[in-house]
């Protein structure tokens, strides 16, 4: 991670808080100012634009434990997770999503914790969104 400036907030989450996406959905809200994420990375990635809860400006998501967070919402998470969003997609969407599951057993293609480390760096430094500043630091 380039080093951010030294006055933006930092927010600190941690890999040993959790044990699947709804306790890091869980420990991610318990950041936010008066909003509740409740899983769908869509609205995490909504949220990283600001307006529901973060700094303005900018911040810095220190993410202690991550190894800890990669295992968590490794492969098995995934599958669980995909097999989830299979159950309430457009029937048009089904194909694709049972490909990524046939990847995930397999132990092949993006994790939930890459998707996520994904979307927080797409609003970071370099990232499509990077005027929204925040900063991954993982530990």
């Amino acid at each position: 991670m380039a080093n951010p400036p030294e006055d933006l907030p930092v927010l600190v989450i941690d890999g040993a808080s959790f044990s699947d996406l709804a306790g890091f959905a869980r420990e991610f809200s318990r950041l936010l100012c008066h909003h509740t994420w409740r899983g769908n990375l869509d609205a995490f990635n909504d949220i990283l634009r600001g307006g529901f809860g973060t700094p303005e400006n900018g911040w810095v998501l220190k993410w202690l434990d991550s190894e800890s967070s990669r295992t968590t919402l490794g492969y098995e998470a995934t599958i669980g997770w995909l097999e989830d969003v299979l159950l309430t997609c457009h029937p048009t969407n089904r194909p694709q999503v049972e490909a990524r599951i046939v990847q995930a057993r397999r132990g092949e293609g993006p994790t939930l914790f890459d998707q996520i480390v994904e979307i927080i760096r797409y609003h970071g430094p370099g990232g499509p969104e990077s005027e929204d500043g925040v900063h991954l630091d993982l530990r």
